[in-house]
């Protein structure tokens, strides 16, 4: 599920965007009137999407888009006039009068790209430090000399270990060293 925050300076225009999304399937995490507000929501949710108008309580949206973290995406909603002085890199824009389809549409598409770079992210191969490669390199040295292994069943072992007793592997790799040395 994609955070999604909705901010305007009215709140009645933000309920009424949170209730077009939400009866067209797509989940509201929050609603405000301020990009103090917005922010503090997103320090919170790390990333997901703002849904905003040209001119917040405290702040435009280019200053709320700024000075969010990493992980999220905006779309600005305003008219077309102003639209044209909020263009920036990494904001999206919807010109009013909304249309809902467009609307709708345009969410769930920055929701699949937020959930693609998540994916993403979390598919990336964790790097380790060259300290931590050397204590899993030993550990592994010692259960082939020790257990006439092979590299890759004791890497195997290491990783059963780790996900059976709930630990990483390179603090597997320091119990098997403490426990064999």
């Amino acid at each position: 599920m994609t955070n999604i925050i909705v901010v305007f300076a009215r709140i009645e225009d933000a309920k009424s965007i949170k209730n077009i999304l939400v009866r067209n399937g797509i989940s509201v995490t929050a609603v405000c009137t301020s990009g103090a507000q917005a922010l503090n929501y997103a320090d919170d949710f790390h990333d997901g999407i703002i849904v905003s108008g040209y001119r917040l309580a405290d702040m435009v949206c280019m200053e709320l888009h700024s000075n969010l973290p990493s992980g999220f995406e905006m779309l600005v909603m305003a008219s077309q006039k102003i639209l044209a002085e909020a263009a920036g890199d990494g904001i999206m824009s919807l010109a009013m009068p909304l249309k809902v389809h467009e609307l709708v549409s345009t969410v769930g598409l920055m929701a699949q790209n937020v959930m693609r770079r998540k994916k993403k992210y979390r598919d990336k191969p964790k790097i380790r430090s060259e300290e931590d490669a050397a204590v899993i390199s030993e550990a592994k040295a010692l259960l082939m000399e020790r257990n006439n292994m092979t590299e890759d069943e004791a890497h195997r072992y290491l990783q059963k270990h780790s996900m059976d007793n709930g630990t990483g592997l390179v603090e597997t790799a320091r119990m098997v060293l403490a426990v064999m040395v």
